[in-house]
């Protein structure tokens, strides 16, 4: 009943130090007492191979996987194409060419070159990762989302092998939405392994899975510690926690849309954080009015984990004394998803310097940028937008740098340097920028 639901309210004004910092914690689990558990999965894929990840299949995703049925067949690619509901497909369609479209105008440009000085040239130059393996979750749904943000960028910066592991279903199959959606990006290896036996599985490879350089996209703390014990053998990238959104609002914006965005990331699970973040006490009032009856509108699975969130200390409603104290509380929580809802949105974007994404306007919620935006839905959470960017091109390249001296640019540079190494005590340097050298290029 509506009447039951409760939402917190988190007036700055009133809270000391120590519970302001509260609101800022995030719910993500320590996966410290998890890393005990996940050794002995990781040393029975890296031993065992397909016969360890088909066992913990069966254990842990109750799904009937055999050793020789971990990766997705042609034919499984054919019958999900044919299962799978006409108007998602072409709603897939249309968030490939959105996602695709961002990520190679992102794309930077394989090699630029300046001249730094007259006769010396220095820049960069971008080239591919060899493999990456795409982590696809399932535990709380099936995510085909998930499939085009962490592949398509791999696929725009030109990796060649490009995998995806992720749990099967208790039927033994993998979701059709997640076939389909590999297909249309051009992705035909997807294995049949989730939790920390699929993070071993690339790390290390087994008789199916083919070893990778790198493992990306958001996983449960079991993915999570697996990835860390492994940091050694395969790339981890930025690890994805928990969904957590703020909805920031001016005294322009309707409490009641903002309601009704916040439930957009706090449905997502219990242990997710979300936050409407105001300096309005109408704003605040109207939205904590109407989240109940948008609450009764969803499911009783998903209502319940938004309610679980709303009510505590990593959710609901937060009112600040002014705009400015609003901003600041958004800054230092950093988070993944931020909106901005405002009659005049881009005044205020200037003040924002931690988020993972920054939505702007009455018509830009999170749905979209989850879905067919096109910017890259896995970002950072847990505080760390404040030095960590989202899943990007950028994540499936790496950079040399470039540099070339001409005859005519190279005595200028030779005397600084050689002055700085002869400073540091490093012979070899200075040598190697001294009348030896001209000697042997015949100066």
């Amino acid at each position: 009943m509506t009447a039951t639901r409760k939402i917190s309210l988190h007036d700055l004004t009133k809270l000391d130090a120590a519970q302001r910092a509260q609101l800022l914690k995030r719910s993500e689990a320590s996966i410290a007492p998890i890393l005990d558990k996940v050794r002995p999965i990781i040393e029975a894929v890296k031993n065992e191979g397909d016969v360890a990840l088909a066992r913990f299949a069966r254990e842990f995703d109750k799904s009937p996987v055999n050793p020789d049925s971990i990766a997705a067949t042609p034919g499984d690619f054919d019958k999900a194409l044919v299962n799978l509901d006409q108007e998602v497909l072409k709603a897939l369609e249309f968030a490939v060419e959105s996602i695709r479209k961002f990520h190679q105008d992102q794309k930077p440009e394989e090699m630029w070159l300046h001249e730094i000085r007259p006769g010396a040239f220095a820049g960069d130059r971008f080239i591919p990762i060899p493999s990456v393996a795409c982590y696809v979750p399932r535990g709380k749904g099936a995510f085909p989302s998930v499939v085009m943000m962490t592949t398509i960028p791999a696929i725009v910066a030109g990796v060649k092998d490009v995998c995806i592991v992720t749990p099967p279903g208790p039927d033994g199959k993998i979701d059709d939405a997640t076939l389909v959606a590999a297909r249309l990006v051009g992705v035909d290896r997807v294995y049949k392994c989730g939790g920390a036996q699929a993070v071993a599985a690339v790390a290390y490879g087994t008789q199916t899975v083919r070893k990778c350089a790198k493992i990306v996209g958001p996983g449960s703390p079991w993915v999570v510690a697996a990835k860390h014990l492994l940091a050694d053998i395969i790339d981890p990238g930025v690890p994805a926690g928990p969904s957590e959104s703020i909805i920031l609002c001016d005294e322009t914006a309707d409490g009641r849309l903002a309601a009704l965005d916040l439930l957009i990331e706090s449905e997502h699970g219990p242990d997710s954080s979300a936050f409407i973040v105001t300096n309005s006490p109408k704003v605040a009032a109207d939205a904590i009015a109407a989240i109940p009856g948008f609450l009764d509108k969803m499911g009783e699975q998903r209502a319940g984990f938004a309610s679980t969130v709303l009510g505590g200390t990593n959710g609901g409603v937060v009112l600040t004394q002014s705009f400015d104290e609003a901003v600041a509380f958004v800054n230092d929580f950093a988070p993944e998803h931020l909106q901005i809802l405002s009659d005049a949105p881009f005044e205020h974007l200037g003040k924002i310097i931690n988020a993972g994404e920054i939505l702007l306007g009455n018509h830009t919620p999170c749905t979209l940028g989850n879905f067919v935006l096109g910017p890259n839905a896995v970002l950072p959470t847990n505080g760390a937008a404040k030095t960590a960017s989202p899943l990007s091109v950028f994540d499936y390249m790496k950079r040399s740098s470039i540099g070339y001296v001409t005859a005519a640019g190279y005595p200028p540079l030779a005397q600084k340097a050689r002055i700085l190494a002869t400073y540091e005590g490093f012979v070899g340097h200075a040598n190697a920028v001294s009348e030896m050298r001209d000697g042997l290029l015949g100066k």
